[in-house]
């Protein structure tokens, strides 16, 4: 299994913008924004939230949501606020919000087959 990685454009609620370079983890169900990302800004904490990490500890983190720009198109998510050495990271919730999906076999994002049923 090979890792992609696509970079970003992020805003908050006051405009300021950040370009992060995210892991797509079509694992992970939400997204994750490091610490300084989420941070310059300016998000902050709307709910707290329990998470199971792979090992199957589980930890609480605070989220909350912004705006996700990819040259696939943008759209409002929400995002976990990382802690100090967390990497960013691109989920599921957001991919599907995007109507995108990771093609595992060139490691591209790719159009979502749409149904509408």
């Amino acid at each position: 299994m090979g890792v992609t990685y696509v970079e970003g454009l992020v805003s908050g609620p006051t405009g300021r913008q950040a370009t992060v370079r995210f892991l797509v983890d079509s694992g992970a169900k939400y997204s994750l924004l490091g610490n300084r990302d989420w941070q310059a800004i300016g998000l902050q904490p709307k709910r707290t939230m329990t998470f199971t990490l792979a090992d199957g500890t589980t930890v609480d983190r605070e989220v909350s949501e912004c705006l996700i720009s990819l040259p696939e198109g943008e759209a409002h998510t929400p995002v976990i606020l990382g802690e100090p050495g967390d990497e960013p990271l691109l989920g599921v919730v957001t991919l599907e919000i995007l109507g995108v999906v990771l093609n595992p076999f060139n490691r591209t994002l790719q159009p979502m087959r749409m149904a509408l049923a």
